[in-house]
């Protein structure tokens, strides 16, 4: 019959053996998070090196406690389960919807798999988590890259014309992007008595932007034409 020395050196050794496990279960998952987010910082993606820590961080957390805290080996995936669509309601959060426009789908899509790989951790697999990190980071860098080399990604740009009518200007604006079939976004006018100024945004690749460019400049109605800028929305 044990005695109580071996029991309480028994119990202590078992706590030990779960708590290092734990502990390195969640610091591996909070590396990868890292990995991934840092990428996304650099970046200056709205999801960036906290969010996706705190991600990947609380999915291998709640992973880890679905096994800890379950009655059964069924109940075990409970907690886990409910993982899924608490990062799709955050993800649905990332994405944003203007005038036929939808940006943050890439985000959404980041964080979604970013719990994938901190449940994986959670679960003890770390070959497949440390796999899906470097997959991850690959698509996010080098497609990313190719993406903008082959001209495949739209960018949103933003433009400026004065002139003297904000309704004439609007009229001529309206009819050059139909012919070239671009839709308007993030319309702001700012009517003046002897220089009005309207400032849009239209989703365009290189190609369509250079279009657009030579049909605004040739334009009579406008008195000038600046190109503001662009930004990229995944």
């Amino acid at each position: 019959m044990p005695t109580l020395h071996a029991i309480i050196e028994s119990l202590f050794s078992e706590l030990g053996r779960v708590l290092s496990s734990s502990l390195v279960r969640l610091l591996v998952a909070a590396v990868l998070g890292a990995a991934i987010g840092l990428e996304r910082q650099l970046r200056h993606k709205p999801a960036g090196l906290r969010t996706n820590i705190f991600i990947c961080f609380g999915a291998a957390m709640f992973t880890i406690l679905s096994r800890q805290l379950a009655g059964t080996e069924s109940d075990s995936t409970r907690i886990a389960a409910q993982i899924i669509p608490g990062i799709g309601f955050i993800g649905a959060g990332s994405i944003l919807h203007t005038r036929g426009s939808v940006t943050g789908l890439t985000t959404a899509a980041t964080l979604f798999v970013v719990a994938s790989v901190g449940m994986a951790v959670g679960g003890g697999l770390y070959v497949t988590a440390v796999f899906a990190t470097a997959l991850i980071l690959i698509a996010l860098a080098v497609l990313g890259k190719m993406e903008s080399h082959f001209q495949l990604r739209s960018l949103l740009n933003t433009y400026q014309v004065t002139g003297r009518s904000v309704e004439a200007m609007l009229r001529e604006l309206n009819q050059i992007l139909d012919d070239e079939k671009l839709t308007m976004h993030n319309v702001h006018l700012a009517p003046a008595d002897l220089e009005s100024r309207v400032v849009f945004a239209v989703n365009c690749e290189r190609d369509e932007h250079n279009a657009l460019t030579i049909r605004l400049h040739e334009s009579n109605v406008f008195s000038s034409v600046t190109f503001v800028g662009s930004a990229e929305h995944e």
